[in-house]
């Protein structure tokens, strides 16, 4: 597999991204997936500028995740065009736009290795000391402190032995050493619960300072502080705006708002009785 050649080409006369700003537009996109007959996007228009925030919501399938796809070039859009600082992000190469898109993802991949190895993956000639600062951060220092060997503790495979919110933390840690410009939190919070959502959603606040975030979620907790939120449905934006805007169009946003909170609610009542 290692010497199979990447579907993903550069362009002949591809340019080094360097840092880059972060804004990212979509311009009348379309996307197909390879062999499939139905668009996975269809006519996708939107503008993030840079440092915003733009939450992505809808049901599977809806094309969240085809969106962050295609801005990190893992697919190619079928039509239309997606810039990034004003340029078609097919004429960066892949190494150096890559190297300014972070990723926390709903399982995050931990190696079988030592805590400080996994944190400092993106950048492995990064100082202990800025591991910690980074760990800290992420409030992950001192659940990491509290284990056997501190940050020099191995872990199992994918992580085993910490709790969901202990792995996102420590992901969430790498990426703030990786420094990206552009970050992409993919249902990040969707497997753990309420009261570690609380907590990782602190270390989120921490790591998208200065950066334009994309966050793909099923809860609305998750994205109504966004600057835009783009509801999607059958690969198109349904609804887009703020939250406020959001829930005063009595749309899809809303629908969604009303069960997740009634749930809540059921939730609250059933814990006091």
């Amino acid at each position: 597999m290692l010497h199979e050649p990447e579907d993903i080409q550069d362009l002949p006369n591809a340019t080094d991204a360097k840092r880059l700003k972060g804004e990212v537009e979509f311009k009348e996109v379309d996307f197909y997936y390879p062999s499939e007959k139905k668009a996975a996007l269809s006519s996708i228009n939107f503008k993030a500028n840079e440092g915003e925030t733009i939450g992505l919501m809808g049901g599977t399938g809806a094309g969240k995740s085809s969106i962050t796809q295609l801005i990190a070039r893992f697919y190619e859009a079928t039509n239309g065009s997606i810039t990034i600082d004003g340029i078609d992000n097919r004429d960066y190469t892949v190494q150096s736009l890559r190297a300014n898109i972070g990723f926390v993802l709903q399982e995050p991949f931990l190696f079988s290795s030592s805590i400080r190895d996994n944190i400092s993956y993106g950048n492995p000639s990064i100082s202990l000391e800025e591991i910690v600062e980074a760990a800290k951060r992420a409030d992950a220092h001192e659940f990491i402190e509290g284990l056997p060997n501190g940050y020099d503790t191995v872990l199992g495979e994918r992580g085993m032995g910490l709790s969901g919110g202990q792995k996102q933390r420590i992901s969430i840690a790498r990426a703030l050493l990786v420094n990206p410009s552009i970050l992409i939190l993919d249902d990040a919070t969707s497997a753990v619960d309420m009261q570690t959502e609380f907590k990782i959603q602190a270390a989120f606040k921490e790591l998208m300072k200065g950066r334009t975030t994309f966050i793909i979620a099923h809860r609305i907790s998750s994205v109504q502080h966004a600057d835009q939120i783009l509801v999607l449905e059958e690969g198109t934006i349904k609804e887009r705006g703020r939250h406020d805007e959001l829930l005063e169009k009595n749309g899809l946003y809303r629908r969604i708002f009303d069960i997740q909170y009634q749930d809540l609610e059921a939730i609250k009542a059933q814990t006091i009785s």
